[in-house]
């Protein structure tokens, strides 16, 4: 199937993000989200990102411009009626995520695929609440999204070959790297990751090491680029949290289980870099 037509459902850093990098490879994109500050809080970013990109050589004015120009914005999620894609990249919460596929069931024409960026809920309760399941299906891209060259592309149980297939040409189409997936909790980023941090998050809370010294070890011992506690307070402690709720949960497994001091954070407003507060102190 052709897809030329792409609505990002949810203007946040992530849905601006992709809409940014799909209106850069020549897709028309219309980016939505229910509040008008976060349309603009969006816009601003995708402007500022590529006024950047040009000011460091990385693209030519024109291509700001016809980036800019494959891009439109609105608060009605019905302007989905003629996409052939719909990305949802809206919080990572069951509930909310289905009702808005179920609304976008109603709305998108018959052959449009429905893609969640969801970091770690199952493509397959997702696609239940659709009359359409073969046509859903996960695409996990990361943050930032301009920057970053994955995307992992999850098959729900009814995911067709045909709608997997679509996706990773759209995927290879913005220059990203597309990887397949099976629907287990987690996928694969975040089953790796997630349990990493939390352990980092343990050695801190049993007085092993401070969280400067843990993410020492894990730069120069292990040659990470950052830290598994700075990039906890870079992803939100939150959405930490949150992930390993649906790992413990779905696996059912001990060694998934949050960090008491995560929980602690969390519950204090502690998120990291977004609240200004985390493993470290930020100003915002």
């Amino acid at each position: 199937m052709s897809i030329s037509k792409v609505m990002v459902v949810g203007a946040g850093q992530m849905g601006a993000g992709i809409a940014q990098v799909c209106a850069q490879y020549g897709f028309t994109v219309k980016l939505n989200d229910i509040a008008e500050e976060a349309i603009e809080k969006g816009k601003n970013g995708i402007e500022k990102r590529l006024v950047r990109a040009v000011e460091k050589g990385r693209i030519e004015e024109a291509e700001k411009e016809q980036t800019l120009g494959n891009l439109s914005y609105t608060t009605e999620i019905h302007d989905a009626s003629d996409c052939d894609l719909v990305i949802e990249a809206v919080v990572e919460n069951m509930d909310v995520k289905t009702k808005i596929f179920q609304t976008l069931d109603g709305i998108a024409p018959e052959h449009a695929i429905l893609a969640s960026n969801t970091s770690s809920l199952p493509i397959t309760e997702i696609a239940a609440v659709t009359e359409r399941p073969s046509q859903v299906i996960g695409m996990h891209f990361m943050n930032p999204v301009p920057v970053m060259k994955l995307v992992e592309i999850i098959r729900g149980l009814q995911t067709s070959n045909e709608t997997y297939q679509s996706i990773k040409d759209v995927t290879e189409k913005i220059c990203k790297s597309p990887v397949e997936v099976n629907d287990f909790p987690g996928f694969v980023s975040n089953r790796i990751l997630m349990p990493m941090i939390n352990e980092a998050i343990y050695t801190v809370y049993e007085g092993v090491a401070s969280p400067d010294d843990v993410d020492t070890v894990m730069k120069l011992g292990m040659n990470h680029p950052m830290g598994p506690l700075t990039l906890a307070d870079f992803i939100g402690l939150d959405t930490c949290l949150y992930i390993m709720e649906v790992l413990y949960e779905g696996f059912g497994d001990s060694k998934y289980r949050p960090c008491p001091l995560l929980r602690k954070y969390v519950k204090a407003g502690w998120l990291g870099k977004k609240s200004g507060r985390g493993f470290y102190t930020y100003e915002n």
